[in-house]
């Protein structure tokens, strides 16, 4: 039997355009209709596919369609770290703008003389998560080509040809809205083809190295109720859950290209890393005396930049790759795992495989090093230079360091031993130390940065608390027992005269020291210790435990004076 045409027409619009029942649509924000469940909806029209297709006077596009394009000219997507280049909209995603963007009034449809009218005199798209707009630099990227030889190029992108099948790329191989949202099913919220606990859709596509293990990945810690809500639109209540969403909003994310909550760099990580979500408030000790200076500077980290820093700034992603961090006792492999850094050679290294490599972006060869906090005899602002393993002496960072002879050293610490810049710049309340702080150099009550105390004043009185940095690792009574160094005892508690006054703690660069001058890190003071009445300034080391002295300290004349 043949159908009318006018029949066959309409079922052929409903089966294009709805091959899902339509309670689906009349149950969902995508109903416009006097019946639909949403805030915006007509005053009086019950059509509801209306809004959007019709069988009769469509324009050009596909699927029917029953709006005029929006005119606009959009801002589009762009970033430091993207390969694709998305232009003006195109496909299903301007069929969507002519409602998201806000420039097309609502009821505006090509089937109808008259536009639609809208419950309380609303026109377009009123402000809220639905407006779009036309500055798309905040949101998702779409309407680019999404190819294999894109995924190739970014690295952390899966080929095409492995997506889910819920996922679609449009008929020229497109990224359009229709990619991630359907917008006739609403049963995954937000009208998602997939449900994203966990990320799921999100890591459809988007494949980063060491995610599935890392600490936003598995976590299942949640928020503790004081406002403000971390997680405020997503519905889902432990950190594994949200996933990508703990940090990247897909529209209207204030942080600009890398789609982040807050253009403010550490408030996309404080709003979880102050207690209210991840155990430790790591927020609070940027508050402490001595800190790094996360708030100084907004705008200038990006991923892209070099490892060396070469524009003086610190956030928390300059030393947190969020998508690999999980927990670790090696702090290479579990908080800093797979960041990047400087080795002692002044290669750039990616990731890094010891924590110094990591301070290097900034404390080693970056411009604008601030000057030593010691006036010392010989000047270094660059860390990576006193740390080197040919220098004359140095603490061992880098590796095993010189002095084969050290009796003060305390178990477990041997000649053989390396350490990490944390073994002495820490927070002096981190659980390692006993407290119930957040480990790691984020801020502390000395300066600089230091975990213990570490007094460098002349006139000091000696005491466990005055250099219990140095304690820390150094026997106090086999110091003050003279074991190394017969006159320890005499200068330290004698004369008042700190460790610092002697010793420089990093090291002395071999481009400017020698080991007859400058071994034991011997490097003065010059606030302290001055020229002697020959104009002589220095340390001369005459072997095992002996040595001799020329300069002039507290008013007593050295010249040659032998230990």
């Amino acid at each position: 039997m043949r159908l009318p045409i006018r029949t066959a027409i309409v079922i052929t619009m409903l089966v294009t355009v709805s091959p899902v029942a339509l309670p689906e649509v009349a149950s969902t924000r995508h109903n416009l209709s006097v019946s639909g469940p949403g805030a915006v909806k007509a005053s009086t029209e019950n059509e509801i596919c209306v809004f959007c297709h019709t069988p009769h006077n469509a324009s050009t596009a596909a699927q029917l369609w029953n709006r005029s394009a929006s005119t606009a000219t959009y801002v589009p997507y762009s970033s430091s770290t993207a390969k694709a280049s998305p232009g003006q909209p195109t496909g299903s995603s301007i069929l969507c703008l002519s409602c998201h963007d806000g420039t097309v009034a609502l009821g505006n449809v090509l089937s109808r003389t008259t536009p639609i009218a809208m419950a309380g005199g609303l026109t377009t798209m009123p402000s809220g998560a639905g407006l779009i707009g036309t500055n798309l630099t905040h949101d998702h990227p779409f309407s680019f080509p999404y190819t294999s030889t894109l995924a190739s190029q970014q690295g952390e992108l899966a080929d095409p040809a492995s997506l889910r099948s819920e996922v679609r790329l449009d008929a020229s191989g497109q990224l359009q809205c229709s990619t991630c949202h359907d917008p006739h099913d609403d049963r995954n919220g937000k009208f998602l083809v997939l449900a994203n606990q966990g990320s799921a859709l999100c890591t459809t596509c988007h494949t980063k190295a060491s995610w599935s293990q890392s600490a936003h990945a598995t976590s299942t810690a949640t928020w503790n109720g004081q406002a403000p809500d971390p997680w405020p639109t997503s519905g889902l209540t432990t950190v594994a859950a949200n996933a990508c969403g703990n940090c990247h909003l897909s529209h209207a994310a204030t942080g600009g290209p890398r789609l982040l909550p807050y253009a403010t760099e550490e408030a996309n990580c404080s709003s979880c890393h102050n207690a209210k979500v991840a155990t430790q408030d790591v927020m609070a000790a940027f508050s402490s005396t001595s800190s790094h200076p996360i708030g100084s500077t907004t705008g200038v980290h990006d991923p892209a930049e070099q490892s060396l820093v070469t524009s003086r700034h610190v956030e928390c992603a300059d030393c947190h790759e969020p998508h690999s961090a999980r927990a670790n006792a090696d702090a290479a492999q579990g908080a800093l795992r797979n960041v990047r850094g400087i080795n002692l050679a002044g290669a750039a290294i990616e990731p890094i495989t010891r924590t110094h490599e990591l301070c290097f972006r900034c404390h080693s060869d970056s411009p604008g090093l601030p000057a030593p906090r010691t006036a010392r005899q010989i000047a270094q602002s660059n860390t990576r230079l006193e740390f080197q393993l040919g220098n004359p002496s140095f603490h061992p960072v880098g590796g095993a360091g010189r002095n084969a002879d050290v009796p003060s050293l305390i178990a477990p610490w041997t000649t053989t031993s390396t350490m990490d810049c944390t073994d002495c710049h820490n927070n002096s309340a981190s659980r390692t130390l006993g407290g119930s702080g957040a480990d790691g150099p984020h801020g502390s009550s000395y300066r600089p940065l230091l975990n213990r105390n570490y007094i460098t004043t002349d006139n000091t009185a000696e005491s466990s608390a005055a250099y219990s940095l140095c304690y820390a690792c150094h026997s106090r009574t086999s110091i003050l027992n003279d074991a190394s160094f017969g006159d320890h005892d005499k200068h330290i508690r004698g004369e008042s005269t700190p460790c610092n006054v002697c010793h420089d703690p990093h090291g002395v660069s071999a481009t400017q020291g020698t080991t007859t001058n400058n071994s034991h890190l011997i490097n003065f003071d010059t606030s302290v210790v001055l020229p002697n009445s020959d104009g002589q300034l220095r340390f001369v080391d005459g072997g095992r435990f002996t040595g001799s002295c020329d300069l002039l300290c507290h008013g007593k004349n050295h010249r040659g004076e032998n230990y």
